[in-house]
């Protein structure tokens, strides 16, 4: 019990208050590390998950190509939207996660567990709760990143995030804007479930072996765990990924989309390009995952121990 971490405990209203305040925080500060050490990977694995088939060769050939005809800049289209959106998202991500923690710690000691802290299962449901209240963000986000980051050549479709919206939204209304929630949600669910809770059972693992407080464990392994956590997320989400993406940059009139649901894209990737359509991109992303997700977490972590 004595190695249960005071931000995870529920105390006085006013307390918790700021508890609250203090995790949102340093979840938008991780947000906006994520951005930054992730835009590169990010806007090669887009390219490669949307292109028509035969336009690259891989990912080294979306970056030499890249480079080429766009320069280093071309890795950074659309940042503003995420560095602002991915702020507001991982602070939600990691603000419902801790408050649902401390929600169950809460529940497992009024039932009287001799050690309160959460289980396996109750890491996953709290990181999963985090990614569903985050999709609904996300998706819209995300959207807009992806109609920037496929755009190549003089001539531009959109002119920046708002002229984005505007032009999804005379498409096909406010569905336009939130094409693609349906995938999004069920890789923000299952995906924030297995990310959270591979970090989380580290550190808990850390702490029980160790016999150290949260606070103790170093930076670097901390990094350590955020990648681990990066991996689990991807390994096991990443097909719906793909089906998100795609569907994000089909048309935007309805009359001319090539997926009319989910289940439509999952079918006519299959048949196009078998399994192995459901991991387009994936040598980037997981390239990224590991410092991306390494940056995120150590972020957070130091600022909740700056904050206190």
């Amino acid at each position: 019990m004595a190695d249960i971490d005071a931000h995870l405990v529920e105390a006085d209203p006013q307390s918790d208050s700021l508890r609250v305040f203090k995790d949102v925080f340093a979840g938008t500060c991780g947000g906006i590390a994520q951005v930054l050490s992730g835009q590169p990977f990010d806007t090669t694995k887009v390219r490669l998950q949307s292109a028509p088939e035969g336009t690259y060769n891989g990912a080294l050939d979306v970056v030499k190509k890249l480079l080429k005809n766009e320069g280093f800049a071309g890795f950074y289209k659309g940042t503003l939207t995420p560095l602002v959106g991915v702020g507001a998202c991982v602070s939600i991500q990691f603000g419902v996660n801790e408050f649902m923690k401390r929600t169950f710690i809460a529940r497992n000691k009024a039932a009287g567990f001799e050690d309160p802290r959460l289980t396996h299962g109750q890491f996953y449901i709290a990181g999963a709760a985090a990614g569903i209240a985050n999709g609904f963000l996300a998706s819209p986000i995300e959207h807009i990143r992806i109609r920037l980051q496929t755009q190549t050549g003089e001539v531009k479709a959109f002119n920046g995030p708002i002229d984005a919206v505007r032009k999804m939204y005379n498409g096909s209304g406010v569905r336009g804007v939130f094409r693609g929630i349906t995938p999004t949600l069920i890789r923000e669910g299952h995906g924030m479930g297995a990310y959270f809770l591979a970090f989380e059972a580290l550190v808990d693992r850390e702490i029980k072996v160790k016999h150290v407080e949260r606070k103790d464990i170093p930076g670097w392994k901390l990094c350590l765990f955020g990648a681990s956590a990066g991996y689990a997320m991807w390994f096991t989400s990443y097909p719906i990924d793909i089906v998100k993406s795609k569907m994000q940059t089909d048309a935007l009139d309805p009359k001319g989309q090539q997926y009319k649901s989910t289940l439509d894209c999952f079918r006519k990737i299959y048949v196009q390009n078998g399994i192995k359509g459901f991991f387009k991109g994936f040598l980037p992303t997981i390239l990224r995952a590991a410092p991306v997700n390494a940056c995120t977490f150590y972020t957070f972590e130091l600022v909740i121990r700056y904050l206190g």
